[in-house]
């Protein structure tokens, strides 16, 4: 099974020729033509178009024109995404192909990816590339977040900071969010105690300093599980999970470790190992956990 599937992502799709020009907050791609193409119609052609988008604002999608019946289509299309340079760096720029079918599911003959932190954009960049199979799943970036925590066994007391966000997803159509941060406690698989901070308005790196201490009797903390999300707040419309750090002796990897060092460390604020807040290191509490979509 695993020599099957390697061979498919090893198959020949076809390439993509395609060219980027970086101006003030813009990013233009060219979609220009593909070549040899993989058929995947039983008359051995396809109906291909493309799909364009970057992985830092998934919800903006450009897509081609369809061109029947040919394994060689010129496109000759320009997308225009407006991205700051500072951003330019975390963002991946993907182009699709996908076989048109009227009565079905299309499928999609193979994909390019290409990280925009690789590239001199100071350039027009022109080139073809070699089409890969599309990746399984979207790993959609939705925001950093800094915190740490802190338990007393003898006082029964859990604190939680909440000190700042990164990177969060944009929600608004203005290209920003108004997060805020929801911090819960659930106790055997069931909702406990819950705490906020205030909204920060027009930002994707809010910096909140908020703590919360919470009750926790020392024979409970073992069935605890902190759920820390991050919010869109809107006033018109229901308020936007953008997304959200599970901790507990129920997590995996980083963490339940984090969870572990805390209940090994009483009295002592203790943050996830590694990757430290930007500006925050010598303060040794701190350190960023990147957001999920989890269901819980």
């Amino acid at each position: 099974m695993e020599d099957l599937e390697s061979g498919l992502e090893n198959e020949k799709r076809g390439r993509l020729q395609y060219s980027l020009e970086y101006n003030f907050r813009s990013q233009e791609v060219g979609v220009k033509q593909a070549a040899d193409l993989k058929a995947m119609d039983s008359g051995g052609t396809s109906d291909p178009y493309v799909i364009v988008y970057l992985t830092s604002d998934m919800r903006k999608k450009y897509e081609s024109k369809v061109y029947r019946k040919t394994l060689n289509p010129v496109f000759n299309e320009t997308f225009t995404f407006q991205i700051p340079q500072a951003e330019m760096s975390e963002s991946t720029l993907v182009m699709q192909i996908y076989d048109f079918n009227r009565f079905a599911k299309h499928d999609i003959i193979g994909e390019v990816r290409l990280p925009l932190g690789d590239f001199d954009l100071q350039h027009v960049i022109e080139q073809w590339q070699e089409l890969t199979a599309a990746s399984k799943r979207e790993q959609e970036r939705l925001g950093e977040i800094c915190f740490s925590l802190r338990y007393i066994p003898s006082t029964s007391k859990l604190t939680v900071v909440i000190l700042e966000a990164k990177k969060l997803k944009r929600m608004d159509s203005s290209g920003l969010s108004d997060p805020f941060v929801k911090v819960q406690l659930i106790l055997n698989k069931k909702k406990w105690k819950k705490k906020k901070t205030g909204v920060k308005k027009s930002t994707l790196s809010p910096y909140f300093n908020e703590a919360f201490t919470f009750d926790v009797p020392f024979s409970q903390i073992q069935n605890i599980d902190l759920v820390i999300s991050v919010w869109d707040h809107d006033k018109v419309t229901k308020n936007q999970q953008i997304g959200k750090v599970f901790l507990g002796c129920r997590a995996t990897g980083n963490q339940l470790r984090h969870w572990s060092d805390m209940l090994a460390n009483p009295r002592r604020p203790i943050a996830q190992k590694g990757k430290k807040c930007p500006g925050w290191e010598s303060w040794g509490d701190f350190a960023m956990k990147n957001l999920y979509r989890l269901d819980l």
